[in-house]
């Protein structure tokens, strides 16, 4: 089971981007083609974009490499199937790499281009290393009018569209056990901390989360009406009283109102919650479709509450699975490569996989589907992700999640209550490191 899609990445060496400008409607359009130059769309696909290309009659080799693993991968699977049935032209191999081996080896074909993969399929953070190195292309030739906005819009720097949205999520949100905190999601904190304080008694918890990794800090520091970085977008913003107010917020969940273990990563957070002895638990859509199995007609969905304190809601970061297209890529593979990616990602095929993974589809119009409107813990996974924002994809992020990261074990892990002198180590240490870049 894939743990946290929205992977960190290490720093790099920024090189500078002739961006182009983008258009509105279809991605890098250009003027149609007559039909015999049209590659055939597949069966049931109503949005793949026109493209320049013939689609090729001679043998076509593509190799996928994906963050998904097991179970996951099936479905990435069967997806490079079915296109091959309908091209029998066309092999796709799908090859699984760990969502960092990914980024660190696509990064590495800047040296060595006849190593990269006809295609990647991964997470928005890596937009920013590879676009960096070199190692992508701008996507031009599908059609962007399918996609939701916010889920096209976390692949965009400066309107040059980097990758094609597959899944539309990643966001925290608030999963609770109906048959301990009962069959409503707490409106606001006081009342998620009384009905965690009351499901809290030996091996039981209230409340269990990643305590060891900084995205799951983010949320509430935008409760506390702030955000990592300042206007400009790229300056971090670390050593503020929101982000003081932020950590001591979670330390009192821990250690004053004592609903949490004493210590907790992601798999014992995520143990303690599917054997039934924590109430509630913060996690991202990606577990979606393992805790519902696990739990039942006992799982339910909701965003992240009201901080109570502030009268604001949390807003979690919010991304996906994106294709990306290594910058090597040209002529008949990159044909394949585009005419796969409108495919893959038309409204059926994105119907069939809220269906397989329980996540939230790309495709606007399958967003609108009763699939997932008609489906409760769907439903709640959607008002959550309403509710967030786009994760950053700027190399300085990558400073920003490293810092907290040592802030939010100092708080949680060590019980350091001194926020203020937090909050000015976690500055100085992001700051240093935005000066390497």
């Amino acid at each position: 089971m894939p743990r946290i899609f929205h992977r960190l990445f290490p720093i790099f060496v920024v090189m500078s981007l002739a961006l182009a400008a983008c258009s509105g409607g279809e991605i890098g359009a250009t003027d149609e083609p007559d039909e015999s130059s049209a590659p055939p769309a597949a069966s049931g696909d109503a949005s793949v974009a026109p493209s320049e290309a013939a689609f090729p009659e001679g043998d076509v080799a593509i190799e996928l490499w994906t963050k998904e693993g097991d179970p996951q991968i099936a479905y990435v699977e069967s997806l490079a199937e079915a296109y091959g049935a309908e091209h029998p032209n066309v092999t796709i191999e799908v090859v699984n790499k760990d969502v960092e081996l990914l980024r660190e080896d696509l990064v590495n074909t800047a040296l060595s281009p006849e190593a990269a993969p006809e295609l990647v399929w991964t997470v928005a953070d890596h937009v920013g290393p590879f676009t960096s190195a070199g190692v992508i292309q701008e996507i031009t030739g599908v059609d962007a009018s399918v996609y939701e906005e916010g889920a096209l819009s976390a692949v965009q720097v400066d309107g040059t569209t980097w990758g094609i949205p597959i899944s539309n999520g990643n966001q925290l949100m608030l999963y609770f056990n109906k048959s301990l905190a009962g069959e409503d999601a707490p409106a606001d904190t006081d009342e998620l901390i009384a009905t965690a304080t009351e499901n809290t008694s030996g091996d039981t918890f209230g409340l269990v989360f990643n305590e060891t990794e900084s995205f799951w800090l983010t949320p509430w520091l935008a409760g506390f009406d702030a955000s990592v970085f300042a206007e400009d977008g790229t300056t971090p913003t670390l050593d503020t009283p929101e982000m003081q107010a932020a950590l001591e917020f979670l330390y009192n969940l821990k250690y004053t109102d004592e609903v949490m273990p004493a210590e907790c990563d992601y798999t014992c957070a995520s143990d303690l919650f599917t054997s039934g002895s924590a109430a509630y638990i913060v996690n991202g859509d990606w577990e979606l479709g393992n805790y519902a199995d696990q739990l039942g007609d006992d799982l339910g969905v909701a965003p992240l509450p009201t901080v109570t304190e502030t009268g604001s809601d949390p807003a979690p970061y919010t991304a996906g699975a994106f294709y990306m297209v290594p910058a090597a890529v040209e002529g008949d593979e990159l044909t394949v490569v585009l005419d796969f990616i409108s495919w893959s990602t038309n409204t059926e095929n994105q119907i069939a996989m809220v269906e397989e993974l329980r996540r939230l589809p790309a495709n606007a119009e399958a967003l609108g589907d009763a699939v997932v409107t008609d489906d409760p813990l769907l439903a709640g996974a959607s008002e959550a992700l309403l509710k967030g924002v786009p994760q950053p994809t700027n190399v300085e992020m990558r400073c920003v999640f490293d810092a907290m990261n040592t802030g939010i074990r100092d708080v949680l892990g060590a019980g350091n209550s001194d926020f203020a002198a937090v909050t000015v180590a976690m500055q100085e240490a992001a700051d240093n490191c935005v000066a390497t870049l």
